[in-house]
């Protein structure tokens, strides 16, 4: 399956300071950012991650159409 990657306009990269070279993709439900002109790659931190999943979230039925 390809991963679908955008790029974010604007956006300099943080250490070669590059504009416009910043694209965005999900790996395994984590968000990384990764620089096309010298590599630099940030990842979304775990809190972020663990943050966004529905730890309380409660069911209350299931629709099953007939």
């Amino acid at each position: 399956m390809k991963q679908k990657k955008r790029f974010i306009a604007g956006a300099s990269c943080p250490e070669c300071k590059e504009l416009d070279g910043m694209m965005l993709y999900k790996e395994h439900d984590v968000e990384k950012v990764e620089c096309i002109h010298c590599g630099h790659i940030m990842v979304q931190p775990e809190e972020a991650v663990q943050a966004s999943t529905r730890q309380f979230e409660q069911v209350i039925g299931v629709f099953k159409p007939e």
